[in-house]
């Protein structure tokens, strides 16, 4: 069985003990990881810091851009490997983690290309000055990814930071380790100079807290839940550094009478159901105009009944979930639903030959639940769809931001005034009009407000975030 170690400047480097890595689809155990903590965080930073003062640091904007590129390829090389590898460690089916390669590999592209534009500016001053701004890297950044979409949030997160000119320390979740490892070795093979990228495997609460805390660390980049987010930001407040937090929502698709309903209903069923439910910005409340209520509802569970749930191998609708406790919790909540009388109106159904020990839940729509319920307010972070019903735009538009989070919002409506203006009014990071999550979007900036967190990752908006604008004022005499 596999043991793997961390990767700390340019070299594999174990840890005092290992944790399994279980595989979803069955409950084995496939292989071992390195249980790094607070020494092997230290090793990475100063090792990134090594780097930055060293070849690194010296690397202009458009060979790091050439890095990027060449690590893109690399990916895309090697993209049924990782896919087989994310659809194991994660469970999920294989075409989805055939897609979450090819954004990864998208990620780097994309920030290779932009690596070399990143442009300051003259500000006009007073007679005799000139003055300039431009960016510089913040030095050593650190990365806690979640378990859900690791390929694309390794990407997401460590390649505008390398764009930039930082080093990064790269700390994945524990369920979920694997591409992160693999990810290394192919920057060490894209010519990656030591230090450049690092990789500590372990539990949160002993290397992701160590990497927040650290003093040599100059921003955090982190996704996960409100909880944990909170106890990262007060770390790295210690150290008054910069963080980028994304921290999950509660995501409104609102549904006028006038919608598309084959469209509309496809997409907000393929959106709430892709990774088994689990992703961050999933539209997991649909909020229908009370006059389409029954008839919307109605193509929903039809297209809820022909979801299947499998291993990740047999490639069906949905995998299982990552693991037993995500699993049970899913699954509280529909008891939840049960216990509280709410109408169960359409469950997808397991495949046939499923793996023992597996962590499956099926795929469920859940109607009529009050807007104030807890199914309505807090994140289940799995398959599960609550229909809530509203009498117009102004009562929607309450709704939808009756909650404490504000991600992602989706508006189905062929009036295109009346989606600006819930566009505008609706308090979200992204709103999608007539179509959701476009793919990836690995241009468009994502974030949150509220308790989804705040800083952006995606687009040009992510580079301005890894570097430091610093202005330079030049006297020089009139």
């Amino acid at each position: 069985m596999d043991v793997h170690q961390n990767y700390i400047a340019g070299r594999w480097v174990a840890s005092r003990a290992t944790l399994p890595v279980i595989n979803p689809s069955d409950g084995a155990k496939t292989a071992e990881i390195a249980r790094g903590g607070a020494g092997e965080i230290d090793a990475a930073v100063a090792s990134g810091q090594t780097a930055m003062a060293g070849v690194w640091g010296k690397t202009d904007a458009a060979s790091r851009g050439r890095l990027l590129a060449k690590l893109a390829e690399l990916i895309r090389r090697d993209s049924e490997k990782l896919a087989r590898m994310e659809s194991e460690d994660v469970g999920k089916p294989m075409t989805q983690a055939r897609n979450d390669v090819a954004v990864c590999a998208r990620y780097f592209e994309y920030y290779g290309g932009a690596a070399d534009k990143v442009h300051g500016d003259t500000i006009p001053f007073q007679s005799g000055f000139s003055v300039m701004t431009f960016y510089e890297p913040h030095g050593v950044t650190g990365h806690i990814v979640p378990w859900n979409y690791p390929l694309q949030m390794t990407g997401r997160s460590v390649a505008p930071s390398l764009a930039m000119g930082n080093a990064i320390v790269l700390k994945p979740a524990e369920d979920t380790s694997l591409t992160a490892l693999a990810m290394a070795k192919l920057a060490e093979e894209a010519g990656f100079p030591p230090g450049a990228f690092n990789v500590v495997t372990g539990l949160g609460e002993e290397a992701g807290a160590a990497l927040a805390a650290h003093p040599g660390i100059g921003h955090i980049s982190f996704t996960g839940s409100r909880e944990v987010g909170v106890l990262v930001q007060a770390a790295a407040a210690k150290n008054t550094i910069p963080v980028t937090l994304e921290l999950g929502g509660k995501s409104p698709q609102v549904v006028f009478s006038d919608a598309d309903f084959d469209d509309a209903s496809a997409t907000i069923v393929r959106g709430i159901s892709q990774n088994a439910g689990q992703t961050c910005s999933a539209g997991s409340r649909v909020l229908i105009e009370d006059s389409v209520y029954d008839r919307f509802t109605g193509a929903l569970a039809e297209r809820f009944r022909a979801l299947r749930v499998g291993s990740a191998s047999q490639d069906l609708d949905l995998g299982p979930v990552v693991n037993p406790t995500q699993q049970t919790r899913i699954e509280s909540y529909l008891d939840i639903a049960r216990k509280d009388g709410l109408p169960i109106l359409a469950e997808g159904s397991f495949g046939t030959n499923l793996p023992a020990g597996g962590f499956y839940v099926k795929p469920t729509l859940i109607g009529d639940v009050p807007p104030d319920h807890r199914l309505a307010q807090e994140e289940i972070f799995g398959p599960v769809l609550v229909a809530i019903r509203f009498r117009d735009e102004a009562d929607a538009i309450r709704i939808a931001n009756n909650t404490s989070y504000g991600l992602a919002a989706g508006i189905w409506s062929s009036d295109l005034g009346r989606s600006m203006r819930l566009a505008h009014k609706i308090q979200s990071g992204q709103v999608f009009v007539n179509n959701y999550g476009a793919g990836g979007g690995v241009e468009l900036p994502f974030g949150g407000v509220k308790g989804s967190g705040h800083g952006r990752e995606k687009g040009f908006e992510a580079l301005y975030g890894f570097g430091s604008l610093k202005t330079v004022v030049l006297k020089h005499g009139a």
